[in-house]
């Protein structure tokens, strides 16, 4: 249905914009335009596609409900009580006529699909039809106000302005949905377990017994190993990212041939095109055996999932982060710095250390802390080679695991969402979400005190 319907669309977007150019330009020859003719096709187009997505976005949620009532409506009442019940009667009717049903369909199911066919049917024509009545209604309409007097332009312009406040609403709209639905569930968890238990708490264990009568743990819900764990594997990331990234950004930046910067820059950017799940991979079949055999070597007990292995593999996939926007923002200090500093005698690493870096600082900043972002948030990486285990530990030769680790095994499987433990996933992004909110006002903040304007 949907494809249909935005093929009549765009045949009838287009048929406005050009019969509305044809009608202006059959004007223009006995009067002066306001618009050129395009302004008053483009005038024509956007009405109609305002028109046939108004009747798609309010017609389409109702005839898919109406769809669905009329199959369902074959059933007894008491057999599709339940959302389960519903979604099973729905995927046998749909199989059926799509003739993948396995077995003797019974006579009420043969109904239902007969119905949930008809209904489709006159969903079908009916929103097409409609669309493409009120499409070439709106062309009709238009062409029949194309005057010389009409601001086609202005007209087309305020209609732009609204589609971009549209867009930049809905972003807005959408990121304070993500957060009410993760602060809605969070208080849920709250209303089980104690938010000072769950903030400063040592030990973390969200395994509960699933019934009263069952024989389980009641759970142990601290976020202080995860925390500790997730800082210190962020950190070792950082110590390999951060000096490999600055230093590739300012030999980039500084002391490379454009020659060599074309090669060097996109082949350094294609580690932030490899998969996740390929480093972990790396990270768990060459480099924690790698670290395991030196450790062992000298003497020194590490774990076959290591801090250490995850945050050097992790260290690497965030070293495009640093280097391509440091490059970026070095690149920006105006040429009339450095030749100011040679012509006062500097050479140019004292040029580079004195005058570049501080211009370039917060800059610099803003990249180290989108690159702290991304490693707080990885996944895969560390769930490969660091492991599961929630150990209070700043060893990184021992095994951790992460916020973002956590939160992925919690919601791996068929889960009760009114239990704790499914429920603790919810406090751990919510705790998450400030952990990177407060790095990006410490961001904002950094390049706010050093900023600097430059004509």
């Amino acid at each position: 249905m949907s494809g249909t319907y935005f093929t009549i669309l765009a045949v009838l977007v287009l048929a406005g914009f050009f019969l509305g150019s044809q009608r202006a330009r059959g004007i223009r020859g006995g009067g002066a335009l306001h618009s050129v003719p395009a302004y008053h096709g483009l005038y024509i187009a956007a009405g109609v596609l305002t028109v046939m997505m108004a009747i798609y976005v309010i017609g389409a949620p109702l005839g898919s409900h109406y769809i669905v009532s009329q199959g369902l409506g074959a059933f007894d009442p008491a057999s599709v009580s339940e959302q389960l019940q519903r979604d099973a009667a729905l995927r046998d009717i749909q199989n059926l006529i799509a003739g993948t049903y396995q077995g003797e369909a019974s006579e009420q199911l043969r109904n239902a699909a007969s119905a949930y066919s008809s209904a489709a049917n006159l969903v079908y024509w009916g929103l097409n039809g409609l669309g493409a009545l009120a499409g070439v209604a709106v062309i009709f309409w238009g062409l029949g106000r194309i005057v010389p007097e009409l601001r086609a332009r202005n007209q087309f312009e305020h209609f732009v302005k609204y589609v971009l406040f549209a867009c930049a609403a809905v972003a807005v709209l959408t990121t304070i949905g993500i957060v009410f639905s993760v602060v809605f569930e969070a208080l849920h968890f709250f209303s089980k377990v104690s938010p000072i238990d769950f903030l400063f708490g040592l030990q973390w264990s969200p395994q509960t017994a699933m019934r009263a009568d069952q024989v389980g743990s009641s759970g142990a819900f601290g976020i202080i190993p995860l925390i500790v764990g997730t800082l210190l594997i962020t950190l070792i990331a950082m110590l390999v990212a951060g000096p490999l990234g600055l230093f590739s950004a300012i030999y980039m930046a500084e002391y490379a041939t454009p020659r060599i910067r074309a090669v060097v820059k996109p082949i350094l950017e294609i580690l932030a095109g490899i998969p996740t799940v390929v480093l972990g991979f790396f990270a768990a079949l060459t480099v924690a055996p790698l670290i395991r055999g030196w450790g062992q070597s000298l003497g020194l007990d590490v774990a076959s999932e290591s801090a250490l292995a995850a945050g050097l593999v992790m260290g690497m996939m965030i070293i495009p982060f640093v280097s391509s926007l440091s490059d970026d923002v070095i690149n920006a200090v105006p040429q009339s710095l450095r030749d100011g500093s040679y012509a006062m005698g500097a050479t140019k690493s004292e040029t580079i250390k004195k005058v570049v870096l501080p211009a370039a600082l917060p800059g610099i900043v803003s990249a180290f802390m989108l690159a702290i972002s991304r490693a707080v948030g990885e996944t895969m990486i560390v769930v490969m080679a660091a492991g599961l285990a929630a150990n209070l530990t700043f060893n990184p030769l021992a095994a951790v695991t992460t916020v973002t680790v956590q939160i992925k095994t919690l919601l791996v499987g068929d889960q009760e969402f009114d239990s704790a433990k499914t429920l603790s996933a919810f406090a751990l992004g919510l705790v998450l979400f400030f952990f990177t909110l407060a790095l990006n006002y410490i961001a904002l903040k950094i390049v706010q005190r050093y900023r600097e304007q430059y004509d």
